[in-house]
């Protein structure tokens, strides 16, 4: 069932993503954003960690669950080592992913010949 919960949860967070491309007309920037703050706010509120454990990948694999990784990373810090374990909390959990997106961005870019 896991399998399916997570299809189900992961579509939903889709579905969301292309009404606001198509009914609302928001850029893929804003679309991006909203659903990254839409993840940070649903975790700030203890809602998307049972999500996680609920959908698994389905929950995981979405841009929402880098504003979850965020925001779950701040609050861990911030309650270990105060106002400073806020941005250094942020930054541990989700480091690798940015490092990652950086890295092969440029390998991508040097590889293949970029529009512009």
């Amino acid at each position: 069932m896991i399998f399916f919960w997570a299809f189900v949860i992961g579509g939903i967070i889709c579905v969301i993503g292309q009404i606001m491309f198509d009914v609302l007309k928001l850029t893929p920037a804003h679309t991006l954003s909203t659903l990254v703050v839409l993840g940070a706010i649903l975790d700030g509120f203890g809602l998307y960690e049972p999500l996680i454990d609920f959908a698994g990948a389905g929950a995981t694999i979405p841009i929402t669950s880098f504003g979850n990784a965020l925001v779950h990373g701040a609050m861990e810090e911030a309650a270990e080592h105060g106002i400073v374990g806020v941005v250094t909390g942020m930054f541990e959990v989700t480091s690798a992913g940015i490092s990652a997106a950086i890295i092969f961005g440029t390998i991508a870019a040097i590889i293949f010949k970029p529009k512009g």
